[in-house]
């Protein structure tokens, strides 16, 4: 483990939320159909990012494909995507993926074992090759001989190439989140992210 740079992380957000009084027309219409949380609230991560509308409509169909309408099953996508938000420190992406992880049926036990990495106690064959993966790209911006063989023994062609796309997704998403300093929503915790740790 290495320390994240501290002091490039805000403290306090450097965007903020668009209120929603400041929504025009366009605005109103690119957040109903973004997802709501309990209660009907829209998540901070896209009244942040509708301040860049443009961005936002190309944005919105491309992260719903990889989240809800990709090929990896869901354990498989959450799995990647929990270790790329505790590589990038995204305290935002860890919190708002727990719940989606647990429901897909990512364990507790694989919750607290992702900040040990792929050689931790308790990993399936197929699942430290997916940790180690999400390592590699982080790093080395490829994948290894050895990784890509174990995950072509379990994924097709499409697969392998979503697995690439989806850390890279959430990655940019991460970059995002940190440099503009999204806060989580009440109700959504981060339980399992260590501050000032950074994987690979």
């Amino acid at each position: 483990m290495r320390q994240r740079d501290e002091d490039a992380r805000p403290t306090r957000p450097r965007l903020k939320p668009l209120p929603e009084d400041q929504w025009d027309p366009r605005t109103r219409e690119l957040l109903a159909v973004a997802p709501r949380d309990p209660g009907g609230g829209v998540p901070n991560i896209f009244t942040t990012l509708v301040r860049h509308p443009d961005l936002y409509e190309q944005f919105m169909p491309f992260g719903g494909r990889l989240l809800g309408g990709g090929r990896l099953p869901g354990d498989v996508r959450e799995l990647l995507i929990l270790r790329t938000a505790w590589n990038t420190g995204s305290r935002y992406e860890w919190g708002r993926h727990l719940p989606l992880a647990r429901a897909e049926g990512v364990t507790d036990a694989d919750i607290d074992r992702i900040g040990e990495g792929p050689e931790a106690a308790g990993w399936t064959d197929l699942e430290r090759h997916l940790i180690r993966a999400a390592d590699e790209l982080h790093g080395a911006a490829t994948l290894s001989d050895a990784t890509w063989e174990g995950l072509a023994e379990h994924f097709g062609d499409a697969e392998l190439i979503e697995i690439a796309m989806l850390v890279g997704q959430y990655h940019m998403v991460a970059f995002f989140l940190n440099a503009t300093g999204v806060e989580l929503e009440p109700g959504f915790d981060s339980t399992g992210f260590a501050e000032g740790q950074v994987g690979a």
